[in-house]
């Protein structure tokens, strides 16, 4: 039993594991959004097109987290606009968007010779660093996050499984979008610092997709996806401690594995259980189709 608590004995483990459990939360609010409406390559776009506005703000001695909602800010509103360009289809516009970004923060990094470590902090996170304001600002995006998603909660689902319905139904699905992107950002954001940019996805879309298999609607995601989120971050900082592997790595690793074992056991289920209606078509359909269908 003492290997299980001792880690988190010790207070800046206490605090990462604080913080973790506070993106996790708030990456189960995006990220579930994130999955079903197959935006995963613009959520890993997103992370790394916050390069150059934390390299400014760390060459000006300003706030990382200032810069990275700069770029951020910048990301989703070209991403809207490209959106609008009929002939360019939307991950065209993203990819670009991406390789700008990232390019313009390399210059920015090569122009300082002593930027290698705040950009290995950048790239993979601190964890272990967290400190009682963090903790501050997570709860206080968390409390954002979910007022967020509560109040687009029936545009989003509309626009995750069909634009027009959507715009049928009054919604403003660009409007929709918009919010959807800003709700993406938020969680990157206040994500980055602690898991970096590079192990970002990994909370934001592994939990999700993880619960994804067995889950009844929306909110079922969701909350497994929290689940899960802490579950990893739990684990990964006890191998962390244990193994002396790099903290937001580990987590980030356990959170991808666990999606891995979700796949692999979801798969032998719907092998193992196919029961077959009276009229003879097959009713396995797995429970995440009920996901998959608008509310």
């Amino acid at each position: 039993m003492e290997w299980l608590t001792a880690p988190f004995e010790v207070a800046f483990v206490q605090r990462a594991l604080l913080g973790g459990v506070l993106v996790s939360l708030i990456c189960a609010l995006a990220g579930t959004w994130v999955v079903l409406r197959g935006m995963a390559f613009l959520g890993d776009a997103m992370a790394h097109g916050l390069l150059p506005g934390v390299a400014i703000a760390a060459l000006l001695g300003g706030s990382p987290l200032v810069g990275a909602a700069a770029s951020a800010t910048v990301m989703a509103a070209g991403v809207t606009g490209l959106a609008r360009v009929r002939r360019l289809s939307r991950d065209t516009g993203i990819g670009l968007l991406f390789v700008g970004m990232l390019a313009l923060g390399v210059i920015v990094v090569s122009r300082s010779q002593s930027f290698a470590v705040d950009l290995t902090g950048f790239l993979f996170g601190d964890v272990l660093a967290v400190r009682e304001r963090d903790l501050v600002h997570l709860a206080v995006a968390l409390a954002v996050a979910a007022i967020a998603a509560a109040a687009g909660h029936r545009a989003f689902l509309a626009l995750a499984f069909d634009e027009r319905t959507a715009h049928t139904l009054g919604l403003r699905p660009r409007l929709a979008h918009a919010a959807l992107l800003g709700l993406l950002t938020l969680a990157i954001v206040a994500s980055f610092h602690i898991v970096g940019t590079l192990l970002v996805l990994g909370l934001l879309i592994a939990p999700p997709a993880a619960a994804l298999p067995w889950a009844r609607g929306v909110g079922t995601v969701m909350a497994g996806a929290a689940a899960l989120g802490v579950g990893a971050t739990f684990l990964g900082l006890l191998l962390s401690w244990h193994l002396g592997t790099a903290a937001g790595a580990t987590v980030a690793a356990v959170a991808v594995a666990q999606f891995f074992v979700s796949v692999s056991v979801s798969a032998v289920r719907d092998r193992l259980v196919r029961p077959t209606s009276v009229t003879g078509t097959d009713s396995s359909t797995p429970r995440s189709a009920a996901v998959r269908q608008p509310a």
